[in-house]
């Protein structure tokens, strides 16, 4: 009988820290819906995005997968509504990088030497197209005007994890000064050196003024049903003398999957057009 009645209370005791665990799990979910308060979603979806792909950063709001939209983005006023409703043609944003011809000097700061790599053959890439804007490596200790650095987050409360993010030109026609790679064991830290590669020479499109190839309709590259991103304040021109029939090879797709990505010849021509 004394076995029976202890058998009851460890029963008893297992139970109610399963409830406990529980509570505890729906209470974190609750929390981390709400860190992103209604009215940053309404700011939100104004500027165009959709707000169910939305997940809070340090700094700001990853919308579009890998774009940061800081509290300076959301508060800004749309200059450009051009919302040009095609499948994959290129587009910039409304602020470009200016005073060229220019060399837009880069740095990595404290990720390790695989990222590094990247970085060579992505400059490589980059300048071998002749444009009258350059990319070099920072000097060694130094800051570039875009600084390439890492950070650490795990999947959020529905798994889905940040890989990577970028951001857009100033209106003082600079770019965005930096790129984050996620260094849990899950993002980018994992991936192969083309895979960096590729990911990282997408991101430098952003901060360089390129939106996602297929803006007006990810579910090209991402799958599920149409969605339009936007113009998000941001503008959305198109770059003349690039396809609107879908380009399945674009470095500036929204999603790229595993498969590295350099530049096609549509991609070459709306480079040209905005920086030869």
């Amino acid at each position: 009988m004394k076995n029976r009645i202890l058998s009851l209370a460890v029963l008893s005791l297992l139970i109610s820290s399963i409830y406990s665990c529980s509570k505890e799990k729906n209470a974190e979910v609750a929390e981390k819906q709400e860190e992103i308060s209604a009215s940053t979603l309404a700011q939100i979806k104004k500027l165009g995005f959709n707000t169910h792909e939305v997940q809070k950063m340090e700094n700001g709001y990853l919308v579009e997968g890998d774009i940061l939209l800081t509290e300076a983005h959301l508060n800004e006023a749309a200059v450009n509504t051009n919302l040009n409703i095609a499948e994959t043609e290129q587009y910039r944003t409304t602020n470009i990088v200016k005073n060229l011809p220019r060399t837009i000097t880069v740095s990595v700061t404290g990720l390790d030497i695989k990222f590094s790599q990247a970085l060579d053959i992505v400059i490589k890439r980059y300048n071998d197209l002749g444009l009258k804007l350059k990319f070099q490596r920072a000097t060694t200790g130094t800051k570039g005007i875009i600084d390439i650095k890492g950070f650490y987050q795990g999947p959020d409360f529905l798994g889905r994890i940040v890989l990577a993010s970028g951001g857009f030109p100033t209106s003082s026609g600079n770019p965005y000064a930096q790129i984050l790679f996620n260094t849990h064991s899950a993002g980018y830290s994992s991936k192969s050196l083309e895979q960096i590669a590729g990911v990282l020479q997408h991101e430098i499109g952003h901060n360089i003024g390129f939106r996602h190839t297929d803006y007006a309709n990810r579910a090209y590259s991402c799958g599920g049903s149409r969605d339009n991103e936007g113009q998000a304040g941001v503008g959305a021109i198109r770059i003349p003398g690039t396809p609107s029939a879908p380009d399945s090879e674009s470095f500036m797709l929204a999603c790229v999957g595993s498969n590295p990505r350099t530049f096609n010849a549509n991609d070459v021509v709306a480079l040209n057009y905005l920086y030869k």
